[in-house]
């Protein structure tokens, strides 16, 4: 079985400082781009990834689950925050597997801790991602098209031989 990888949402978005700056443009657009960060992270790593995102300040809020990217995305009920949803994610995996939690929060990080799951600062998961991804960028190389003469003339020239390849001889 994967590990997996908690992280509480709107902890991440309150932290991580390019997500800060685009959550003063748009708030949604920064939770879009934590969900790309943290699926390619996943992907690289070979993590389960859960993101939890509270609602539990919304009036009638219903807890919602999207697959998105490859990972879950959960946005809890009203009246449930982040830290009793991942509470009770802990009581379900944690003796069965790794699982790390990424928050910010003291206490959440002493009770995952105490639930056999490992914590990880937002600022440490943050660090992770940014290498991850630079390990990425050094280690992928864009396919090579196949090595044919033409792929590497200059426009003009390719011209120049198609029109000797039109003459009649």
């Amino acid at each position: 079985m994967q590990d997996i990888l908690i992280v509480d949402g709107y902890n991440v978005l309150n932290a991580w400082p390019d997500l800060i700056e685009l959550k003063g443009q748009s708030f949604e657009h920064a939770r879009e781009k934590l969900i790309d960060l943290l699926a390619e992270y996943g992907a690289l790593q070979g993590l389960e990834v859960l993101i939890v995102f509270d609602a539990h300040l919304v009036k009638g809020g219903l807890e919602r689950i999207e697959k998105v990217s490859g990972l879950k995305v959960v946005y809890t009920k009203e009246d449930e925050t982040a830290d009793r949803y991942i509470e009770r994610l802990l009581g379900r995996y944690a003796s069965r597997r790794n699982v790390w939690v990424a928050t910010g929060d003291a206490v959440e990080q002493s009770m995952a801790l105490g639930r056999g799951a490992c914590r990880v600062t937002v600022r440490e998961l943050y660090h992770q991602v940014k290498v991850a991804s630079k390990d990425r960028k050094k280690h992928y190389r864009p396919p090579v098209e196949e090595n044919h003469l033409d792929g590497r003339l200059s426009e003009d020239i390719r011209r120049r031989l198609e029109r000797m390849r039109r003459e009649k001889w």
